[in-house]
């Protein structure tokens, strides 16, 4: 396999260990020109179509929340990103790693969540600038619905 099948087959992977899969409505929100294009890339090409954006008027089966310090209130963003995804549907939410501009605490990250009503399940590296945190209502936590 050549090296750009292999980083190909490596970005898929992160998308699927992220759970997504075919036919999903995947909704983005807090796009901006730092977000990470080849985990973009690979959620669309695991979900066969291209993300939603924030004037998407339907509920999507997951939301990918792209969100920096600086973005305002974190409570508030996951409180309406809980209110486009469907009963159960999981919350990314994608902040920039330490040390990195807009950088935000995971004790800040953990009050939010809970404040949402939102269990954090698991964190990983979501590319080269980003951390993921992957939150679902408690009730979906508890059935292991993903």
């Amino acid at each position: 396999m050549s090296a750009t099948a292999d980083h190909a087959e490596e970005r898929t992977n992160l998308a699927a260990r992220l759970g997504f899969q075919p036919e999903q409505v995947v909704q983005e929100i807090g796009f901006d020109d730092d977000v990470d294009q080849e985990l973009r890339e690979a959620i669309e090409e695991i979900i066969g179509g291209e993300l939603v954006d924030e004037d998407y008027d339907d509920v999507a089966d997951a939301v990918v929340l792209w969100f920096r310090d600086e973005d305002g209130d974190l409570t508030d963003a996951l409180v309406d990103a809980t209110q486009l995804v469907d009963d159960g549907g999981t919350v990314w939410l994608m902040t920039p790693k330490t040390g990195r501009d807009g950088y935000v605490e995971p004790s800040d990250i953990n009050e939010a969540a809970t404040t949402a009503g939102l269990s954090q399940t698991k964190s990983i590296n979501a590319g080269k600038d980003w951390t993921g945190s992957r939150l679902v209502s408690p009730k979906a936590a508890k059935s292991g619905k993903r």
